[in-house]
């Protein structure tokens, strides 16, 4: 079995819980992310999963599920990470890019009624992009920027701090939303002006690999100029 498969049949089985925590109210139980969209990896991915539910999802059952994902895996339970929101994608934790993640590639677990949001366009998801999502890869940025060493709890987020870039473009520019893969790839094309497409390449393949990335640690003086240049891409300069 792929790491892939053992990750959806994890998936499966947590979809009994969700359904005795919710349910007649339950609408569909969906996976998003790496497992649905590609690029799933036993070491840096996390398993996402998206509920669509009548009613709010209180923190009571929320928790009560995820006591129960860590009581049937050690290794998955720990990495589930839920999107929920109710039939009019209002109320929960649902942003906007995992909206069009679950739009275009969203894996049916269980669907009592198909629901779907209406499709973001591209100036609401650039203007999406340009608030917290920067922001806070900025300011990790520039605190990897200026670290001394790289603590082992911290290699999972500097190398999503090195890859952020290529998912910025991707989004920015075609309104979609894929895989790290896809990502970098279409960057190899797009060539923006500025950001150096090497490292983030580097750093993907460090993550295809399940490795550490120590050795991609002396680029972080690097990420300030990587902001610049996304920041670029969002406000270029005049002619």
């Amino acid at each position: 079995m792929s790491v892939e498969e053992e990750a959806v049949d994890f998936s499966h089985r947590i979809v009994p819980f969700w359904q005795a925590a919710l349910g007649s109210e339950l609408l569909g139980v969906y996976l998003i992310g790496s497992l649905a969209h590609g690029g799933f990896s036993r070491r840096y991915s996390d398993i996402d999963m998206a509920l669509v539910a009548e009613a709010p999802l209180s923190p009571q059952k929320l928790n009560r599920v995820r006591s129960d994902a860590a009581a049937l895996s050690a290794e998955w339970g720990p990495r589930l990470s839920v999107f929920w929101t109710d039939r009019h994608f209002c109320l929960g934790r649902f942003p906007l890019l995992d909206r069009i993640d679950y739009i275009d590639h969203a894996v049916v677990l269980m669907e009592r009624e198909c629901v779907r949001p209406v499709r973001p366009t591209l100036e609401e998801i650039r203007r999406y992009l340009l608030g917290s999502p920067f922001s806070n890869w900025a300011d990790r940025a520039r605190y990897f920027a200026t670290a001394e060493t790289l603590e082992p709890k911290d290699r999972k987020a500097y190398l999503r701090t090195l890859l952020y870039p290529a998912r910025f473009c991707y989004s920015w520019m075609t309104g979609r939303v894929g895989s790290n893969d896809d990502a970098v790839a279409f960057l190899g094309k797009t060539r923006p002006p500025r950001l150096d497409v090497g490292l983030v390449t580097r750093a993907l393949q460090c993550r295809q690999a399940d490795a550490d990335p120590n050795a991609l640690f002396p680029a972080r003086t690097m990420l300030p100029s990587q902001v610049d240049a996304c920041a670029s891409l969002a406000d270029p300069p005049d002619p």
